[in-house]
């Protein structure tokens, strides 16, 4: 548990170019991981701008705040879910900030390391969770649900082929001993595919994964609380690694910039926008790590 923290930051320029940080500026990173966007961010930012970073993690917290303890108090850390980003602000005496950006997903430091349970690759407690002591872990998770609903989790959230039978497998061996237990009896489960370089158990991890964090209704309530923290200018910058997780951005970016929105008889939008989009299209990474090719940057400036 004492490993360094190491995490490659995803489409760092990408991020810190679309929040075009001003002097003065408070920005709110929803996701400091190992703290790459919050530096970069802060160098730009100048002396009288802010950053306030959030994440679940305890180990990402002390490590980014050693980082960047050179800072001083420009930089905040805080622990918590960026679903509660209204109860942080308040706590600091903020009502609105100029930027926000989040890197959805898991970090690389918390696949790496084993006793966080995030890998099959690695032998590890059944655990999966973003933050060390809360709520339900994935061995809590898989103990509590019923066939039903897990198929239904690992057919979402990672589009695991034969869902039914990969859960029934799953459920009728429980408890496990390690991850690298439960990933074999995934893979015994699974359909055989030939000349795949993707580990069986990846789809399910995910899904799991997912499921444990609710990182699906984390965002959710994100997006429903942008509106009350976002300035008049404020840039917007999110990137997500799964398909829901995206086209959950693109809809409601889409919406607020009022794509697609009913018009009156002479074209106009009904509803006026509250937003912009300088681009429709996601952007994607350049760098050929496998974490970065799944990566999808998504863009607004609100009004």
């Amino acid at each position: 548990m004492g490993a360094k923290f190491a995490h490659r930051t995803v489409l760092l320029d990408e991020v810190v170019d679309a929040i075009g940080p001003a002097p003065g500026d408070v920005i709110v990173d929803c996701t400091l991981g190992g703290g790459g966007h919050s530096e970069r961010l802060l160098e730009r930012l100048g002396p009288t701008g802010r950053l306030i970073a959030i994440d679940r993690d305890p180990q990402a917290l002390k490590a980014a705040r050693e980082r960047l303890a050179d800072f001083g108090d420009r930089f905040v850390a805080v622990e918590g879910c960026f679903s509660d980003i209204r109860t942080h602000l308040d706590a600091l005496g903020l009502k609105r900030i100029d930027g926000l950006v989040a890197d959805l997903g898991v970090s690389s430091h918390q696949l790496d390391t084993a006793e966080r349970g995030f890998s099959f690759r690695r032998s590890g407690p059944v655990d999966m969770r973003m933050g060390n002591d809360s709520g339900e872990s994935a061995a809590d998770f898989i103990a509590r649900v019923d066939l039903d609903e897990l198929a239904v989790v690992l057919g979402k959230y990672g589009d695991v082929p034969r869902p039914y039978r990969v859960a029934r497998a799953i459920l009728a061996s429980q408890p496990y001993a390690d991850t690298t237990e439960l990933a074999d009896v995934i893979a015994q489960a699974m359909p055989k595919k030939k000349h795949s370089k993707t580990h069986p158990a990846t789809r399910a991890f995910q899904a799991i994964r997912i499921a444990v964090n609710d990182e699906l209704g984390e965002l959710e309530q994100l997006l429903a609380g942008m509106p009350e923290v976002l300035a008049p200018g404020a840039r917007v910058a999110i990137i997500s690694f799964h398909s829901l997780e995206d086209r959950m951005v693109k809809r409601q970016f889409f919406s607020w910039a009022g794509v697609g929105g009913e018009k009156d008889a002479y074209g106009n939008l009904i509803a006026p926008p509250l937003a912009f989009l300088p681009k429709r299209k996601a952007i994607q990474s350049s760098d050929d790590n496998a974490r970065a090719r799944s990566a999808r940057l998504r863009v607004l400036r609100w009004l």
